[in-house]
């Protein structure tokens, strides 16, 4: 065969190829099931709702995204396991959640670790994020976006909360995550892990002394018109959900598509944090418009009280707090 002959052969093999792509890519529909344990109020529903809509849109009905808000299906360590399995799925939870598989996320979601949104956000574009989301990848969970902040998460309780004793023999609510866990059983609190639909009913009952969570949650699920109207500004953890999604089912779905899903859910996490930043000011009025009370606390103490989890974990990469305590400090 002359080479002008095997060009013409492998262009119009290359063409076929691309025909065949383009032809795969046309015909594509995916149906993914978004899950979350946030109320129809809260502004993360909202984002991961106008996601949806914007996908669904953009990729003309190919890539169709059900939300469904308030745990109504697997959620938290349930949710990312359907991700692991290769379900049509799509699981939004902190971090700390994909820990269980790659053990450095357990540190990026330590307490008392950030001083703004921003410096979460700055770090979370970082090499050093960079290369927890390959491992993430390599344990079969594609990362899609970190940074879905909903706010500091701070102890919303019957009395006043200025330091780690005054916490002593009091029941908290928390998530099921260990980190959650062992952030509240440092801070003095006796952390009782409940499902969120459970959390106010509790409370009512006095099953739990409060509940930690932001101000955007206190006033979206109206946490207020309980007992609980004092808040202690602790800003233990800062309260952000990632986007995950299984490797397998990325994989299948065209490059085209990919590209508008990626960058839609860019654009979501970049709007919301955007938006509670301008908003934060106003909420915080309207929650004291109902009574509710803010006071800060001696940080010195619940820091010192916290110090024994910035240790290594099991499976971490050696260092990784120091690393990840060089990059905050650089930005400082």
């Amino acid at each position: 065969m002359n080479i002008r002959k095997t060009f013409s052969v492998l262009f119009a093999g290359a063409i076929l190829s691309m025909g065949t792509q383009s032809m795969a890519a046309d015909d594509f529909k995916l149906k993914l099931r978004l899950s979350h344990v946030f109320s129809p109020a809260e502004q993360l529903t909202k984002s991961m709702d106008m996601v949806a809509e914007s996908i669904l849109e953009k990729t003309g009905g190919a890539i169709n995204i059900q939300t469904f808000p308030q745990a109504q299906l697997p959620a938290y360590k349930e949710g990312v396991e359907q991700v692991v399995r290769g379900a049509n799925f799509i699981s939004v939870e902190d971090p700390s959640f994909i820990g269980d598989y790659v053990p450095d996320f357990k540190a990026l979601y330590a307490p008392m670790l950030y001083r703004s949104f921003d410096e979460y956000v700055a770090l979370t574009k970082t090499q050093l994020v960079k290369d927890m989301q390959a491992k993430a990848e390599e344990q079969g969970i594609k990362i899609l976006a970190l940074d879905y902040i909903y706010g500091f998460r701070n102890l919303i309780t019957q009395k006043v909360i200025t330091t780690p004793a005054d916490l002593k023999g009091m029941k908290i609510r928390t998530p099921g995550s260990k980190s959650y866990i062992d952030t509240l059983s440092a801070m003095g609190a006796v952390a009782t892990p409940l499902p969120w639909g459970e959390t106010l009913s509790a409370v009512q009952q006095g099953v739990v002394d409060g509940l930690e969570g932001s101000e955007f949650t206190n006033i979206g699920t109206k946490v207020y018109e309980g007992p609980t109207k004092n808040v202690a500004n602790t800003r233990h953890i800062l309260g952000t959900c990632g986007v995950y999604i299984s490797t397998k089912v990325w994989d299948s779905i065209p490059p085209k598509y990919q590209a508008i899903v990626q960058e839609e859910f860019t654009k979501g996490a970049n709007h919301m944090v955007e938006l509670l930043k301008s908003q934060h000011g106003g909420v915080v009025k309207e929650l004291e418009s109902y009574g509710v009370k803010f006071n800060e606390v001696d940080g010195d103490a619940f820091r010192s009280a916290l110090a024994p989890l910035y240790g290594e974990q099991e499976g971490m990469t050696p260092g990784i707090f120091q690393a990840i305590f060089k990059e905050l400090d650089a930005m400082r």
